[in-house]
């Protein structure tokens, strides 16, 4: 019986061994999701939770617009990709939204242009 016992603690041992030395092997949740908001805003970002009152979307970005547009309407350099917190008031990189206010929430796909932009915000190409 005590044997049994050993072998479990070892076992565990060995997983969270693994699981410290291998952890950037192990792919994180890279599922982005777009969360359209009853205000007319769209936030892109990572859905923590789902139940409830409230949702939580962490790793939040949205699209800026500048407002200047040339004769044609064509808006120069087109939307940015702003990353939460980067704002005058620093807020944290975190909402919490009433579900009453989501209309909807879409999945993006790895090959999406937000995803893409996203990954450059993260990890900007080397310049030479």
């Amino acid at each position: 019986m005590i044997q049994k016992k050993y072998i479990v603690l070892v076992l565990v041992v060995a997983v969270i061994v693994l699981l410290v030395v291998f952890k950037d092997m192990i792919p994180e949740n890279a599922s982005y999701q777009a969360v359209f908001l009853t205000n007319s805003q769209v936030y892109f970002g990572k859905m923590s939770t789902l139940n409830g009152q409230f949702s939580t979307l962490t790793d939040v970005y949205y699209l800026q617009v500048p407002p200047a547009a040339d004769s044609k309407g064509d808006v120069p350099g087109g939307p940015q990709l702003i990353k939460l917190g980067s704002e005058l008031h620093s807020p944290k990189d975190e909402l919490v939204i009433n579900r009453d206010h989501i209309l909807f929430v879409q999945e993006l796909r790895p090959e999406s242009q937000v995803v893409q932009a996203i990954k450059n915000f993260k990890n900007p190409p080397a310049q030479n």
